[in-house]
């Protein structure tokens, strides 16, 4: 067995026949051993795939061939070999469920109308500009948040992706809509889809992540505006970028510091449970007694 990684990545672009694109991918990660989940739609596609690194390069090199996906940004991180049980290609009517797929346009640069792309320096020296105005607005649900976060960052109250719009329409972000704001997620995806609804619902200026945490994490390690663990749909659950990684989550029984999710013991039941070591231990903490933290691990998300 090769070196094995993990790649996360996405392309909007438009796609004509999504049915095609869903064989062609599905024919081309079997013929290299990959597993993992990959989201296809007519604004493009969502991947996080894991297997050896040189099957993952081939991969790479072949999807950058499609019309529309030749400058996706992988992002590569460190894998088991058993990261994802199998591999499952979907298409659906969107990339990320926010429940307008007719709201969102795209074309062959990307979604239009989105937010400002910004590199993880380009966030920095926007917040040495505008110092305490600039907003950092999490962009994933908000138990991904427990565990890592930008400081002092908004976190909407979200379970899932369908939650924003209500969110954002609610009117208690009102009073941040002529600030600047720094919309965030896991790798990115999730923001080209926030950042546009966001300024389509008045917010005036709207910036977003460049490759998301996972590739500020990559320049900044923890020596920047994030703090604590990054949670990752695959499982692997957790990644921390360097040995200096604040743990800022709580045991939902004790209160003592955790970065570590575990599943509902009911095998019905999709909820994660926020614990420390001990409290993991005793089997009577693995059942959820609360419906507010759920975890959509069979959603593709970026």
């Amino acid at each position: 067995m090769g070196l094995q990684k993990v790649i996360l990545y996405y392309g909007f672009a438009p796609v004509i026949d999504p049915d095609t694109l869903k064989l062609w991918q599905q024919t081309l990660c079997e013929s290299l051993n990959l597993k993992g989940r990959i989201l296809i739609s007519p604004h493009g596609i969502n991947g996080t795939l894991g297997g050896d690194m040189q099957d993952l390069k081939k991969y790479v090199k072949a999807t950058r061939q499609y019309p529309g996906f030749k400058k996706i940004d992988f992002k590569w991180s460190n894998g088991t070999g058993n990261d994802f049980p199998r591999l499952k290609v979907t298409v659906k009517r969107e990339l990320v469920s926010f429940g307008h797929p007719g709201e969102i346009q795209v074309d062959i640069n990307g979604v239009v109308n989105g937010g400002v792309h910004l590199k993880p320096k380009e966030v920095h020296k926007l917040v040495e500009e505008r110092g305490d105005d600039v907003v950092f607005f999490d962009g994933r649900n908000a138990f991904e948040a427990k565990i890592g976060k930008f400081k002092n960052a908004v976190i909407p109250d979200t379970v899932t992706s369908h939650d924003f719009v209500k969110e954002i329409e609610s009117g208690k972000y009102d009073h941040l809509k002529s600030k600047p704001i720094v919309t965030y997620c896991t790798g990115g995806i999730r923001c080209e889809i926030l950042s546009a609804v966001m300024k389509n619902r008045g917010f005036e200026e709207v910036y977003q992540i460049e490759g998301g945490i996972v590739r500020y994490g990559d320049k900044y390690k923890d020596a920047g505006l994030w703090e604590g663990s990054l949670y990752t749909f695959d499982n692997r659950m957790t990644i921390d970028f360097s040995k200096e990684s604040k743990v800022i989550g709580e045991c939902e029984k004790c209160q003592a510091p955790t970065k570590d999710f575990y599943n509902c013991a009911e095998s019905v039941c999709n909820e994660l449970i926020l614990l420390c070591s001990a409290c993991g231990e005793a089997g009577e903490n693995l059942r959820c007694t609360h419906s507010s933290v759920r975890s959509n691990r069979k959603e593709l998300i970026g």
